[in-house]
């Protein structure tokens, strides 16, 4: 990489470790190249990208690198995401696999969520995170797997399994790699908590949940994503 787009990286992202964007560099090159194993081993006959030759042509004609942390950053109240996918980094066509930069400030968090068709990989690159993860219930409770994970921790949420993280530090923002097995932007392959419990009629969740139905009674009834919000 040429000293102007190091020091543009530098200059957009001073805050970030070289040995930990080395290691999660490793992790995101070991989920998308676990992906291009896969599909070696049972070649598919067409993507939604185009076809396998199509994309054959693309690994060897698009470029290779992506400034992650230089990217455009999608803004909101508690953070930003950066992202690598399929529009932001041609390569990544038709390979099922995307990158994001979290970026959370102090009281900042992740909305509650999950991802129909992906699982997610989570390397902490800087702060300190709590996590909450919602499994299924074979054995008759829900395993609620609730913990922190701080630098150098790596975090996997399994598809389709209800999970958010937040900024677990009063001082410090936290910073997060997260790779998914899509290549869909996020946040187009998740659904929220708040779209979620807007969906439902106000009597639906009061029977749910046991309670009157006035107990909703000052839920937004907005349908769409928060993807990062803060604690008020």
């Amino acid at each position: 990489m040429s000293e102007e787009s190091n020091a543009k990286q530098n200059n957009g992202h001073r805050g970030m470790d070289r040995r930990f964007v080395l290691g999660a560099g490793a992790v995101a090159a070991a989920a998308v190249g676990g992906g291009l194993v896969g599909a070696a081993a049972s070649p598919p006959a067409s993507s939604p990208s185009g076809t396998q030759g199509e994309i054959d042509t693309n690994l060897n004609q698009a470029s290779h690198l992506f400034e992650l942390t230089a990217a455009e950053r999608d803004n909101y109240d508690g953070g930003y995401l950066q992202g690598a996918n399929e529009d932001t980094f041609p390569i990544l066509r038709g390979q099922q696999g995307s990158v994001y930069f979290v970026h959370l400030e102090v009281g900042g968090l992740r909305e509650p969520h999950w991802h129909p068709s992906a699982w997610e990989l989570n390397y902490i690159i800087s702060g300190k995170a709590r996590w909450t993860i919602l499994g299924t219930h074979p054995e008759g409770g829900y395993r609620n797997d609730v913990f922190e994970a701080g630098q150098g921790d790596l975090v996997f949420a399994p598809q389709g399994h209800f999970h958010y993280f937040e900024n677990a530090s009063p001082t410090d923002p936290l910073e997060v790699l997260v790779i998914f097995n899509t290549s869909a932007k996020e946040p187009n392959d998740d659904i929220g908590i708040v779209a979620s419990l807007n969906a439902m009629p106000r009597s639906v969740l009061a029977a749910a949940f046991g309670v009157p139905e006035s107990a909703f009674a000052s839920l937004p009834t907005e349908i769409k994503p928060v993807v990062i919000t803060r604690h008020r």
